[in-house]
């Protein structure tokens, strides 16, 4: 068995997670890490170590799972969350609190965004509860921690930091009154038990987790967020997640940006024409790009592993022009290594996953570049190019519903930035 499935496996088991919604390399880097934390100089060494302990195999998913989150993110969401809830508390005579969850909660930025959007609707402590789950013991902890630095306040509208949080040196920690309307815990999305028995929610925020996953596990989790959720209820999802929910017969509730579904909605409008991609590619190459640098194999068994170099940004620029230079070239094989060697120096970007995706696309690897496009609209939810291209996927696929909400996302971010250009 190749050395690099063994890990692979172990974690689409554990977490459902498919290697090609990241990309090996972001995996392979996650192993590496952790092989050197656990001073296990060869990839066997380090395997036995993480069959032997539940504490290795915990932390090499934590080592997986880079929390990327802040308060208010996606801020429509939490708008049209208020104003559902007014709705939803007049529909039942307030005759019980609303429920709602956010799965996963990562640190706690989304469940406590929830709960400081309704009180500042005017909801009353009494009339709703939040409930925050994750599969990362370590996430969940600092959630109820409720401490945060400057980096989970972003964007220019953080007024709402005066009015729910008590600065501490350089830290924020969270009003009590915002903390106790939130209950924490671990969970895993693919325990058939969990939340067993629990009446289900009025609403669900399941963002950014389906893109990780391949189909039979997207229907898999779809099934259990559709259990949990009420039959009149509404599932908040991510920016580039609804293709996925139209097709297993949700509709959006039509608010743009809210990225809200639910059982129940208006019929789909007709398909648009037939979708054409942009042509390849778009960035201009340098004159004289500089070979991407040679590494090696992360599993390899003939030496110890060894931490990778820090790289500066003005590298960083360089990388990310070589690779444009290489696809633009028509050398498929040498971009994407060029990609790989990128994620496993850098913190991922969205026109990396970009440029996979369009290598896939190109190669024919149709799920695969659909996994890469995603993964770049996760980090950067207006990319235009990764909008269209995925559009062109899934109107080929026959998904014109799927196609043409990118293709207006892809038209709104086109007119937000000719209206930037004016100003």
């Amino acid at each position: 068995m190749n050395s690099d499935q063994r890990f692979f496996d172990f974690l689409k088991e554990r977490i459902g997670l498919d290697v090609t919604s990241v990309g090996p390399a972001i995996i392979e880097r996650a192993v590496r890490q952790r092989s050197i934390a656990a001073q296990a100089p060869s990839a066997d060494e380090y395997w036995r170590t993480l069959q032997g302990s539940r504490d290795e195999q915990q932390a090499l998913i934590e080592a997986v799972i880079v929390p990327e989150t802040w308060f208010f993110r996606y801020p429509e969401s939490f708008a049209t969350l208020a104003k559902l809830a007014s709705k939803r508390l007049a529909e039942i005579n307030n005759l019980r609190a609303l429920r709602i969850l956010s799965l996963p909660c990562s640190t706690g930025e989304e469940p406590y965004s929830i709960a400081m959007a309704l009180l500042d609707a005017g909801l009353q402590p009494h009339q709703f509860k939040v409930d925050g789950m994750d599969v990362s013991p370590l996430s969940v902890e600092k959630a109820k921690r409720a401490v945060y630095g400057k980096n989970s306040f972003r964007g220019d509208d953080i007024v709402y930091r005066d009015r729910h949080f008590i600065a501490e040196g350089e830290s924020y920690r969270l009003n009590p009154r915002v903390l106790e309307q939130v209950r924490l815990q671990v969970g895993n999305l693919l325990d058939p038990d969990l939340l067993a028995g629990e009446p289900p929610f009025d609403f669900v925020f399941c963002r950014n987790l389906l893109i990780y996953f391949d189909q039979p596990t997207q229907k898999q989790v779809f099934d259990v967020l559709k259990c949990l959720t009420h039959v009149d209820g509404v599932l908040f999802i991510g920016p580039a997640e609804g293709s996925l929910l139209g097709r297993l017969g949700m509709r959006s509730i039509g608010i743009a940006q809210s990225f809200a579904f639910s059982r129940q909605g208006t019929p789909e409008p007709e398909p648009l024409p037939a979708f054409v991609p942009a042509p390849l590619p778009v960035s201009q190459p340098l004159r004289n790009p500089p070979p991407a640098p040679a590494r090696s194999r992360p599993f390899a068994r003939v030496a110890p592993l060894q931490p990778a170099p820090a790289i500066s940004g003005a590298d960083t620029a360089v990388l990310l022009a070589n690779i444009a230079a290489l696809a633009d070239e028509g050398k498929s094989a040498e971009a994407r290594a060029a990609c790989e060697s990128y994620l496993r120096s850098h913190e991922p970007v969205a026109q990396v996953f970009y440029w996979l995706g369009l290598l896939s696309d190109v190669a024919g690897n149709t799920l695969e570049a659909q996994g890469f496009y995603r993964k770049a609209l996760y980090l950067e939810p207006q990319h235009p190019e990764a909008l269209m291209h995925l559009a062109a996927l899934l109107q080929a696929q026959g998904d014109a519903p799927g196609a043409r909400r990118l293709q207006e996302r892809a038209a709104r971010s086109g007119r937000a930035a000719d209206s930037e250009r004016k100003r």
